[in-house]
C-alpha cells in the first residue's frame, strides 16, 4: 500500500506528452502573419482582399500572375515570349542552376511576363516584374521581353504599362545586364514618339538599374504605398552625403512629395485608377459632365 502511495506521486510528476498521432494538424499555409503589425488572419481572407493587410495596410508582394488576375479583365490575358530561354554568358558558377530553381518555383521562365489583355474591355499590352524570381533582378532576357512587349504595343497603337519590382541589374550577367537599360529606354522612346501613352506602376522594391530606367520614363508614374523606390541603398548615400537621410526616404510618399510621382495608388483603387487613365488617353475619349 505505501509503496503504491509513492508510486502515485511519482506519476504526478510528469506531464503528458501526446504524440503525432494525437496532436491536430493545421494545413501549412492556411494563416499569413502580416510583418509590419503582426496581424494574424486567414491566407484566403488576404488574398480576397488583394494581399493588403486588413490591419495596418500593408501591400503584400504579389506574382505576376496574381497580379494579372487583379488587373486585367478575366481570361483575357495572353502571355508573350515564354519561350525565351536564359543562358549563362559569363559563365558564373551555379547561374543556370538558381535560374532552373526559380522558374520551378514561380512557373515562369523569367523575372518578367508579358502580354496583352483587356483593362475594362481595352486592349493594352503588359510587363509584370515578379520578385520571386532571382528578386526580379534584370537581365538579358528581362529586357528582351520588356522590348519586345514595348514594340508590340507600338505595333498596335496601343498603352503599355508596366509593374516594376526589381532589386535592379543582375551582377550575374555584368554589363549586359546595364545594356538593357538602353534597350528598353530606346524601345520607350519609339513608342512616345508614335504618341502611344506608358504607364509605369512602381511596387515594392523597385530600385538599381530598374528604377533609373524604365521604370521611371512613364508619361504617367504611379506607385503603391509605401513601396521601396531608389537606386543606391540608404547607407550607402548616407555614407557618401555624410548626412542623415529622413525616416521616410525612398518611399513612394517621399518620392510624390518632391515630385518624382504622379500619384500613390491603394491596391484597392489601382485598377479602377488605370482604367480611367487608359480611357482618357484613348483615341476620342471625352469626359461626360
Amino acid at each position: 500500500m505505501i509503496r503504491d502511495i509513492f508510486s502515485r506521486n511519482r506519476k504526478s510528476k510528469y506531464a503528458t506528452i501526446p504524440n503525432n498521432s494525437s496532436k491536430t494538424d493545421v494545413p501549412e499555409g492556411i494563416m499569413t502573419k502580416c510583418p509590419e503589425c503582426k496581424h494574424i488572419g486567414l491566407t484566403k481572407d488576404l488574398m480576397k482582399n488583394k494581399k493588403v493587410c486588413p490591419g495596418c495596410d500593408h501591400h503584400y508582394k504579389m506574382t505576376a500572375n496574381e497580379r494579372v488576375a487583379i488587373f486585367l479583365d478575366e481570361g483575357t490575358f495572353v502571355s508573350m515570349d515564354d519561350h525565351l530561354q536564359t543562358v549563362n554568358p559569363l559563365n558564373f558558377p551555379g547561374y543556370t542552376d538558381k535560374i532552373k530553381l526559380d522558374s520551378e518555383k514561380t512557373g515562369l521562365n523569367e523575372a518578367v511576363l508579358t502580354g496583352s489583355g483587356l483593362l475594362d474591355g481595352r486592349k493594352v499590352v503588359v510587363a509584370i516584374m515578379d520578385s520571386h524570381f532571382r528578386m526580379g533582378s534584370m537581365g538579358s532576357v528581362v529586357g528582351e521581353k520588356i522590348t519586345r512587349a514595348v514594340e508590340e504595343a507600338t505595333k498596335q497603337g496601343v498603352p503599355f504599362i508596366i509593374f516594376t519590382a526589381s532589386g535592379g541589374a543582375r551582377m550575374q550577367e555584368g554589363v549586359l545586364s546595364l545594356m538593357q537599360m538602353a534597350k528598353t529606354s530606346v524601345a520607350l522612346k519609339r513608342h512616345s514618339e508614335k504618341g502611344d501613352l506608358f504607364i509605369s506602376i512602381l511596387t515594392h522594391p523597385t530600385t538599381g538599374g530598374v528604377s533609373a530606367s524604365f521604370a521611371s520614363l512613364g508619361d504617367i508614374n504611379l506607385a503603391e504605398p509605401k513601396a521601396l523606390i531608389g537606386f543606391a541603398g540608404r547607407r550607402v548615400i548616407e555614407q557618401t552625403v555624410r548626412e542623415k537621410l529622413p525616416e521616410d526616404f525612398q518611399t513612394a510618399e517621399f518620392l510624390l512629395a518632391h515630385g518624382q510621382l504622379d500619384a500613390v495608388v491603394h491596391r484597392s483603387k489601382m485598377k479602377e485608377s488605370l482604367s480611367t487613365l487608359v480611357k482618357l488617353h484613348s483615341k476620342g475619349a471625352h469626359i461626360n459632365g
